[in-house]
């Protein structure tokens, strides 16, 4: 079995244990080991944009120089931890300001920014192939409409982008190798609101109901995303909605992994798949892709 080094980050082993859980046991049918990096940190959740902060890509270094003791790569589910270390790995790489030696000072080590920063949706297509993928499929998605959320950090700023930022792709292609019918949408890669979850919930409700109601309106059955927090962002803002006014239409959400691991055939408890506010259970079962009962809210 192939082994990739893989830094989970703390949100997956906190509130979102179903992504790291579903992408470990996805893999692994997939032939590969998500090896965790034997030491790692918080990235800090998001890179620094106060351009004298050197001390605050201290966090975010440390996993790359770990990384660097592991193999020279890195691999990661969490779309801000993926902009995070790819993005410190960019500032150190072509530091111009003494940034580096200050950074590599306070961690004692020598750090020049080579390793390779890599999200799993990019192993999918450049290691694994969509053709070998195909092979692996097991249940028959091709009835769901998914569209895909790339939300912001994915696909900005340019110079680390996943994708081309303007047209993206890798997200789509992913879900047709699996076999679901991705739908193209307006609000792909617009913002859900982000942190300002913790402080003004009511910008995050506007923004993220904004991206649900662009998804509904081209037919979209299912959501999905790399994301965390924009995975909790949505689903807060659908219940928000439902609960405030008591209407309004509901998208089931999935991370990638949880589709991934439907399509290799993995036990629908094992994914667990009825935490989530809006069930997608029912969804699934319509489509003739599950045959045991689902009970809406169990």
């Amino acid at each position: 079995m192939d082994s990739i080094p893989y830094y989970p980050g703390c949100t997956l082993n906190t509130v979102a244990k179903d992504f790291d859980l579903s992408a470990r046991d996805s893999f692994r049918l997939l032939g590969i080991k998500l090896a965790e990096l034997s030491k790692w940190n918080c990235c800090g959740s998001s890179f620094p944009l106060t351009p004298n902060n050197a001390i605050a890509l201290t966090g975010p270094t440390n996993v790359l120089v770990q990384s660097q003791k592991e193999g020279g790569t890195v691999s990661t589910l969490c779309s801000f931890c993926y902009s995070t270390l790819k993005r410190t790995n960019v500032a150190v790489k072509e530091d111009k300001e003494d940034k580096k030696n200050l950074i590599n000072n306070f961690l004692g080590t020598d750090y020049d920014g080579s390793v390779k920063v890599v999200h799993l949706l990019e192993v999918l297509r450049d290691d694994v192939g969509y053709t070998e993928l195909k092979k692996h499929v097991k249940r028959d998605l091709k009835k769901i409409k998914v569209a895909a959320y790339y939300g912001c950090t994915l696909l900005r700023p340019k110079g680390v982008a996943i994708d081309n930022p303007e047209r993206p792709q890798i997200f789509e292609d992913f879900l047709q190798a699996i076999g679901c019918q991705p739908i193209e949408f307006s609000h792909k890669g617009e913002c859900c609101g982000s942190h300002l979850a913790m402080s003004r919930e009511d910008i995050v409700v506007k923004l993220s109901v904004k991206v649900i109601d662009a998804a509904l309106a081209v037919g979209a059955e299912m959501i999905t995303t790399t994301c965390p927090l924009c995975f909790y962002n949505l689903e807060r803002a659908q219940k928000h909605t439902v609960e405030t006014t008591g209407e309004g239409s509901t998208l089931p959400m999935l991370y990638f992994t949880q589709l991934l691991g439907l399509a290799l055939g993995m036990p629908v408890e094992e994914l667990d798949l009825p935490k989530n506010f809006s069930d997608p259970r029912p969804v699934l079962k319509g489509k003739g892709i599950l045959e045991e009962k689902v009970s809406v809210g169990t």
